[in-house]
């Protein structure tokens, strides 16, 4: 049943364009859409959904608690007022992308005198007159082009400070893939033509860029320097090996782009074919979990988000799957964002529809094959439920690791996995205080009652987090719901022997959590008689190890969990180490911030000048009140000064 609020704003609804924002009962944003006629839109989220197979629906009529909307001038106001506030709100079930620190760029720095420009890989593109490249669905087809440009045109790799420092030409001047501007005396304007032929390389203007490459080699060859005509013959060559990558997939010189849609239940597969000069340059792939809302709706996110950054390249036009709300407005703000004329389309006939289905393909092939992998992963999972013989399948295993230095900086480490991955949201550090385990030196004598320490405070907030309402774990208070992800994991290991384990099941068992599985896995090493024992499963209840042998594929996802939780554990160590290094008494001063110490003692010195300055020479550092000036006082009293002592008579 909707709220009275909900049905008496559904029948007020202008038939205009605008930006709809559906909320919860608790007033928070969960949806934000935009549409052609508000009125037809928005009501037809609250009609009978009988027959309506969009999971979405269901869950927002009972999640709904207001709405509001918002009128616009046209299509493209709506557009640009939705991307604004999914950005200002986040809402839950608008589609997310990777945030774009997830992508590859290129640089290729700007011509200037004096400059050498080089091409390098950046993730966080920014307006300095540069050209960028990309953005690269992943690292290795990024760092792939980089090496074949680095190969066959002469531009330096070194960075500015080496390129600053350097006395005499490097390893690659010697192999003929750099002309040590650094040192050398180099022809700018030929530098300039190596740079220039990399930005159309990138671009894809190979025709061009061969037209001109073999007329430089002709005529380098006709004033007898064959040397030089024999770097333009192999980067005719680079430039053909790439083509002849490249298929060809319309007759016409139009670069766009391709999106190809793949869709089963909640799960999403979005397929992005970049075709330029009528060659498919590149395919990237998306994944969309949990994704509720109708196909164009997804369509539309994708577009906003995906080129909706500053330095992405915007192609002259984008097919779609299908044609989303307010398309029109869309290819408007694409157009101003582009600065050239963007056109949003989907066909129905001619050489884009055998485009589309080519995407179309190719989004579901990844999709099946992003599925064989997860079957995979859980056909492994369920080997190492049999060889471990745990009551349930292990989807989420934790790894604890004790790192330290000499007895001192001690950090316990818990690291996650769920489903085979990596899962970094659950990763935790613990510094160890030890109390009971220092010796005379304040040093932590004793490993295993580190390692009990820490477990013992882990599984504390697993007892915890079970006795949270089942409300909180669906998500409903953030706050909460960070004490949820506490939840105890069906597995959990232990970087060690028979030792460790024992003590991580003393913990488990003195906290009452005798149902949790737990086993420690044991590093390669030596015997006392010489024999080489490989990674080896220790089990509670059982005197022999199982080794990890290389048949046994599933036990080695142990092996990796344990081997990240030793570089996440010895992380943190480093980072305390470095805090205590370089800590300060002015860091157990309360209410004195990093920027207030770092101008305490840039403009009046150390501990004990800051201790003599009086309260007028403080005053006058920036940032400096005085309410720092009292806490400053009550951390270091003044040396009372010799008058001042002097009794009198």
């Amino acid at each position: 049943m909707l709220p009275e609020v909900v049905q008496q704003k559904l029948e007020a609804l202008p038939a205009k364009p605008g930006v709809y924002l559906f909320k919860d009962k608790k007033g928070a944003v969960v949806y934000v859409g935009k549409a052609k006629s508000l009125r037809a839109r928005v009501r037809s989220y609250f009609q009978d959904a009988h027959g309506d197979d969009r999971p979405f629906i269901p869950i927002l009529q009972r999640t709904i608690g207001d709405l509001e909307t918002i009128v616009a001038a046209n299509e493209k106001e709506a557009t640009i007022l939705e991307n604004n506030l999914i950005k200002e709100h986040r809402p839950r079930y608008n589609v997310k992308l990777r945030d774009d620190k997830d992508f590859i760029t290129l640089r290729l720095g700007k011509v200037e005198p004096s400059v050498w420009p080089r091409l390098e890989v950046v993730r966080r593109p920014t307006p300095d007159g540069a050209m960028y490249f990309g953005p690269y669905h992943s690292a290795t087809a990024a760092r792939r082009t980089l090496h074949l440009v680095n190969k066959h045109f002469q531009l330096r790799t070194c960075s500015d400070t080496e390129f600053a420092a350097r006395k005499r030409p490097c390893l690659q001047h010697q192999i003929k893939r750099c002309p040590a501007p650094c040192v050398l005396d180099v022809d700018r304007r030929w530098y300039e033509e190596q740079v220039d032929a990399v930005a159309k390389f990138l671009e894809g203007r190979h025709d061009e860029l061969s037209r001109e490459l073999d007329e430089r080699m002709k005529q380098s060859a006709r004033e007898m320097r064959f040397e030089l005509a024999a770097v333009y013959r192999d980067q005719l060559r680079a430039i053909e090996a790439a083509r002849e990558e490249q298929r060809v997939v319309t007759i016409d010189d139009v670069d766009r782009d391709v999106v190809g849609f793949y869709r089963e239940g909640e799960l999403v597969e979005i397929a992005l074919l970049h075709v330029v000069s009528g060659k498919l340059a590149d395919v990237a792939t998306y994944s969309i979990k949990q994704a509720e809302i109708p196909d164009d709706e997804i369509v539309a996110a994708f577009v906003a988000q995906h080129y909706g950054g500053e330095d992405t390249l915007v192609p002259d036009e984008v097919i779609l799957p299908c044609e989303p709300q307010l398309v029109g407005g869309m290819a408007e703000w694409l157009t101003d964002r582009a600065g050239h004329k963007v056109a949003l389309m989907h066909p129905k006939r001619g050489h884009r529809v055998d485009l589309l289905a080519m995407a179309n393909e190719n989004a579901r092939h990844s999709f099946n094959e992003k599925k064989r992998q997860s079957d995979d992963i859980q056909e492994r999972l369920r080997d190492l439920q049999e060889r471990l013989r745990l009551p349930a399948l292990p989807s989420r295993i934790e790894c604890c690791d004790i790192s330290h230095l000499g007895g001192g900086d001690t950090v316990g480490a818990i690291v996650a996995m769920r489903d085979g991955e990596l899962d970094k949201k659950r990763y935790r550090t613990f510094n160890v205080r030890g109390d009971a385990v220092r010796d005379q030196q304040g040093q932590i004598n004793d490993d295993y009652g580190s390692m009990y320490e820490v477990l013992a405070r882990r599984f504390r907030r697993a007892l915890k987090a079970e006795e949270l309402p089942q409300s909180i774990t669906e998500g409903t208070s953030p706050e909460r719901e960070s004490e949820s992800t506490w939840d105890a994991p069906d597995l959990f290991v232990v970087d060690g022997g028979r030792g460790q384990l024992a003590v991580a099941l003393a913990a488990a068992h003195d906290l009452g959590l005798h149902d949790l599985p737990i086993v420690a896995l044991a590093k390669e090493r030596e015997n006392i008689v010489g024999e080489t024992l490989v990674d080896r499963v220790y089990l509670p209840g059982q005197k022999n190890p199982i080794p990890l042998k290389s048949s046994t594929t599933s036990l080695f996802l142990l092996a990796r969990l344990r081997d990240e939780a030793h570089r996440f554990s010895n992380r943190g160590r480093s980072r305390i180490g470095k805090k205590r290094r370089f800590h300060t008494p002015l860091d157990d001063v309360k209410g004195l911030g990093d920027k207030t110490k770092k101008a305490l003692l840039r403009h009046v010195g150390n501990v004990a000048a800051i201790r003599a300055a009086d309260d007028a020479t403080l005053l006058a550092v920036p940032g400096v009140t005085s309410r720092h000036i009292k806490a400053l006082r009550e951390a270091f009293p003044r040396e009372p000064t010799a008058e001042a002592d002097r009794q009198p008579g």
